[in-house]
């Protein structure tokens, strides 16, 4: 039997249903999966049946997109050191960045099999005394604890809320094209995840010109799944319901804070985990045929292009 844990009735019908979940194939699936990586020589992977579900899950069960998926998985991380590395949790920056939550999953789902509610909110750190990449390395840390433990994100995907309250043009100025790029490649072609929507709130003048940004970067499926409600939290209501959020935006959640410091005592807890992860990635110099670089990964002209089309 795979060693993994086991599904709430919920999830497990979720995944038979939409996912294609047969547990008589998983265990085959799974030596399938391991027997690849073995013959990949540029491939150095996690191997454990929980890592490895996540894979075949995020590809509705299909073994070839399954491989596909975890290649690029690794392939993105690794021509992102400035994200990817150095992730200690008792650096004092990260520490700093830990206690302040830019980003959190909420701790409740809308439904029993729903997707996981991530708030994000850039105004509670000051940019001139962190860089975006320092931000975004604390939420590679927390999205990689959820794909280890959560099973409602692996199986029915994530929704994020946006909060742009005290968002500046100096948070803005910190989105470069190349930093847009590679976050979006890292959230949809490097992540196994299923995205299911991104709700803007709160929104100040200075955002169109990131949304816009963001948008010409998305694929077609995700670009349809973003909502931009302003200041009119009641619009967000409608598709996540107020009891699901803390109790600054009205919900039942409970105060910010008490989810920020639980998510950070965590975090603490994995320092050994991202110590571990430091070793895994892809040697494109050993991938048979064209590497997947940093270069051919996120080459941005014809990006460019693109934006000044829209």
């Amino acid at each position: 039997m795979p060693d993994i844990r086991p599904l709430s009735a919920a999830l497990a019908k979720k995944a038979a249903d939409e996912l294609f979940e047969k547990p008589e194939r998983l265990e085959e699936d799974l030596a399938a999966l391991r027997a690849w990586l073995a013959k990949s020589p540029h491939i150095k992977s996690r191997t454990d049946d929980q890592f490895l579900m996540m894979f075949l899950r995020g590809s509705k069960h299909s073994l070839e997109r399954a491989k596909e998926k975890l290649d690029m998985y690794y392939a993105v991380r690794t021509a992102l050191p400035e994200l990817m590395r150095n992730r200690d949790p008792e650096d004092a920056k990260l520490k700093e960045l830990i206690r302040l939550g830019t980003a959190v999953p909420l701790p409740n789902t809308v439904t029993p099999d729903g997707p996981r509610i991530i708030l994000v909110r850039p105004g509670v750190y000051d940019p001139s005394k962190y860089t975006i990449q320092e931000v975004f390395r604390y939420n590679t840390m927390m999205a990689d604890i959820m794909m280890k433990e959560d099973d409602n994100l692996i199986v029915a995907g994530q929704m994020g809320i946006l909060d742009l309250s005290n968002c500046t043009m100096a948070h803005f100025l910190q989105f470069s094209p190349s930093f847009v790029k590679k976050a979006t490649m890292w959230s949809q072609e490097g992540s196994p995840l299923r995205q299911k929507g991104f709700h803007y709130v709160n929104t100040p003048s200075g955002f169109e010109m990131v949304y816009n940004m963001f948008k010409s970067f998305l694929n077609e499926k995700n670009r349809s799944r973003l909502f931009v409600h302003g200041s009119n939290l009641d619009s967000l209501y409608e598709h996540i319901p107020k009891s699901m959020l803390p109790a600054e935006y009205g919900g039942d959640a409970g105060p910010i804070q008490d989810i920020v410091d639980a998510w950070a005592k965590k975090i603490l807890s994995y320092k050994q985990y991202f110590q571990e992860d430091e070793q895994y990635g892809t040697d494109e110099k050993k991938r048979p045929g064209r590497p997947k670089n940093a270069d051919n990964l996120f080459g941005l002209e014809g990006s460019f292009r693109k934006l000044e089309v829209d």
